[in-house]
C-alpha cells in the first residue's frame, strides 16, 4: 500500500501548542492502511496528498464558502474565498483562478519537509511572468498536487490578491474583488456552500515521500529561489 509508505503526521489543530492525542494510535496495521487507502467520497477524489480523519469529524467534498482574514498590521478584514475541488479538477481550477492576478506576479512556496523544524518555511520570489511561472507549475502538477507538505502562494502586490494552492490541496483567494474567481469556480461547478467544513478543521494526516522532497528542489531551482523569506 503506497500511503504507508510515505512519511505521514498528526496535524490536528497544528497552531495548539497541546495537540489532544491522535486517533490514529488506536487504529491497527490493517485499519490504518484500509483508511489510508481511500481517496473517493462520493463523487469527491482526494489527491494523495491528506487524508482525513479514521472518524471522518470532516467528510470531505466540492464547494467553497466567503471568509473573512484578519490583517493584523493594517487592522482590517480582508475578504476570503475558500474552495476545495476534486482530484480531477483541482489542479486546473487552480491555475484558471491564477488569470485574474494580472501579467506579473510574485510567488511564495510554503515548505514543511523539514520533519526536526516546527511550523513551515515560506521561500519568496518576487517579479515573474504569469505565463513563464504557469509554465513551471505545469512541469511539477503530479508533486503540487500530491505533496502534503508543499504549498504555493500566487500575489499581486499591486492589486493587492493572493491565490494560495495549500498543502492540503485547499484553494484560497485573499484580497478585495473576488467576484472574477468566483467566477472560475462557478464555471468549474464548484458550488458556494457557506456553511461547509474543511478537511482542516478536524484531525488530518499529510503524506510526502523522498522523490517530492527532490522535486521541491528542483522547482525551488527552476523559479530562482535561492533564500528563505
Amino acid at each position: 500500500m503506497g500511503f504507508l509508505k510515505k512519511f505521514f503526521r498528526n496535524v490536528y489543530h497544528e497552531e495548539t501548542p497541546a495537540a489532544p492525542a491522535s486517533s490514529f494510535e488506536a487504529l491497527n496495521e490493517d485499519q490504518l492502511e484500509a483508511h489510508l487507502g481511500v481517496s473517493r467520497y462520493g463523487s469527491f477524489t482526494l489527491s494523495d496528498a491528506v487524508r482525513p480523519s479514521y472518524a471522518l469529524e470532516v467528510v470531505p467534498s466540492c464547494g467553497f464558502r466567503h471568509d473573512t482574514y484578519r490583517d493584523e498590521q493594517s487592522n482590517r478584514n480582508v475578504p476570503v474565498l475558500m474552495a476545495s475541488a476534486s482530484r480531477e479538477q483541482l489542479f486546473e481550477t487552480f491555475m484558471e483562478l491564477l488569470d485574474p492576478l494580472g501579467s506579473v506576479v510574485d510567488v511564495v512556496l510554503e515548505t514543511s519537509h523539514d520533519y526536526n523544524s516546527t511550523g513551515h518555511q515560506d521561500l519568496y520570489r518576487e517579479h515573474i511572468d504569469m505565463p513563464i511561472l504557469q509554465s513551471i507549475l505545469w512541469d511539477f502538477e503530479d508533486m503540487l498536487v500530491n505533496d502534503g507538505c508543499t504549498g504555493i502562494a500566487v500575489l499581486n502586490p499591486a492589486t493587492p490578491q493572493e491565490v494560495q494552492f495549500d498543502e492540503h490541496k485547499l484553494l484560497i483567494v485573499y484580497g478585495k474583488e473576488l467576484r472574477p474567481y468566483e467566477q472560475v469556480l462557478s464555471d468549474w461547478n464548484i458550488p458556494c456552500r457557506d456553511d461547509m467544513r474543511f478537511i482542516t478543521e478536524a484531525e488530518h494526516v499529510h503524506s510526502t515521500n523522498d522523490e517530492y522532497i527532490q522535486e521541491f528542489e528542483q522547482l525551488k531551482m527552476r523559479l530562482g529561489i535561492e533564500s528563505d523569506y
